[in-house]
């Protein structure tokens, strides 16, 4: 016969489940668990495509290279792609340090939307599941810009991993919508945009870069599926569509996210360069609109990606110059960090050989930009 106390214990030991179980994880509101779900899932995505391309290299380590069939070298190649791209370089930084550290490093309690700031991650883990699906359904071999009129022609997976990617959007977009509210609205009292801590400002950057040029991708990825199904002529020049024309949606998108992926690190490399060499940021202002700067120019500069396209020499010689004037704010952060370096009371730890590293090495990637952007030599 159960008694009370029975009852109360059971109740009890229900409550304590709930509270320290799994689904107080999967269905919580605090910014700092949901920023280290989205760091556990996102880590869990890369192990996937850690995995492909360990098996691209031992394929191309083999003398024979015979290990795979060239089929399922390109479908590895595409997905390794895909999901390093979609799933994991570019929620890692803005999704899971930016959850966990803004609210924080403003002095509000969470984000503006908590419950938003949820669903974001549920949708990630959604798009996630659809792109990992086209896997078991066949996979896909467009190469992970998924390329048209091969993407609208070949037989494999395209339906489920541009669906994957159209999903992983909104999360996207709701994650960037949620961190420009939070900042204009949720800053403490005499926390002014001036005294903000530069990685904030690197966020704000890349959450408008998200909010804006997201949906231009899901649309293109949406009119992708639309044409395959229904066989309307968009992209696909058989049907009267124009290939060209996705390649200007993709890359419209898909440059401005090459600074949803760097202009984060820029703001944890502020900060690192800061402590670590004891002394103020030289250069706070020049920084911050930089930052600004990167996400204005990254929406002009697309045309890049297609110099042989068969644009006119005009529109290519304007998206020359724009990619030579994009280098100028991102020189400015190495200069601020190298004069902040100067007589700075450096502290050669961990994160600081971190940050000179990444200085060193992104230096050499951002000059070879300046050769890419020639039109003589591209």
């Amino acid at each position: 016969m159960t008694t009370a106390v029975d009852t109360a214990s059971g109740h009890e030991e229900q409550s304590f489940l709930a509270h320290r179980g799994i689904l107080s994880w999967l269905f919580t509101l605090d910014h700092k668990r949901i920023g280290l779900m989205y760091l556990g899932a996102i880590l869990t995505f890369f192990t996937i495509g850690g995995l492909l391309a360990i098996g691209l290299r031992y394929e191309l380590a083999t003398a024979a290279g015979d290990v795979v069939s060239s089929d399922t070298y390109n479908k590895m190649f595409t997905l390794h792609g895909a999901i390093m791209i979609f799933l994991f370089i570019v929620p890692s930084i803005p999704a899971s340090l930016g959850n966990f550290f803004l609210p924080l490093m403003i002095g509000a309690k969470d984000v503006a939307f908590p419950r938003l700031n949820l669903l974001s991650f549920h949708i990630y883990v959604v798009g996630g599941c659809f792109l990992i699906y086209s896997i078991i359904a066949g996979s896909l071999d467009t190469g992970w810009t998924f390329y048209t009129p091969y993407s609208t022609e070949t037989g494999t997976a395209v339906i489920s991993a541009t669906l994957g990617a159209f999903i992983l959007g909104f999360s996207s977009i709701l994650t960037g919508l949620n961190f420009i509210v939070t900042i204009h609205k949720m800053r403490a009292p005499g926390m002014t945009w001036k005294r903000m801590p530069l990685y904030l400002w690197a966020l704000y950057a890349t959450s408008i870069i998200q909010v804006l040029a997201t949906p231009v991708i899901g649309i293109t990825l949406l009119l992708l599926v639309v044409e395959r199904t229904f066989g309307i002529g968009i992209f696909d020049p058989a049907l009267g569509g124009d290939p060209v024309l996705y390649q200007h949606f993709f890359w419209f998108y898909s440059h401005p996210v090459v600074y949803v992926m760097i202009v984060p690190a820029f703001g944890v490399i502020s900060e690192l360069v800061a402590v670590h060499s004891r002394k103020r940021i030289f250069g706070y202002s020049a920084i911050a609109y930089s930052s600004l700067a990167i996400a204005l120019i990254g929406f002009l500069i697309w045309g890049h990606h297609m110099f042989v396209s068969g644009q006119s020499e005009l529109a290519s010689a304007i998206f020359s110059v724009l990619t030579f004037a994009v280098g100028l704010p991102t020189a400015i952060k190495v200069l601020s960090w190298v004069a902040t370096l100067y007589r700075g009371s450096i502290a050669f730890n961990t994160p600081m050989i971190f940050a000179l590293s990444f200085i060193f090495t992104f230096t050499i990637g951002g000059l070879t930009g300046l050769f890419l952007a020639v039109l003589s030599t591209n």
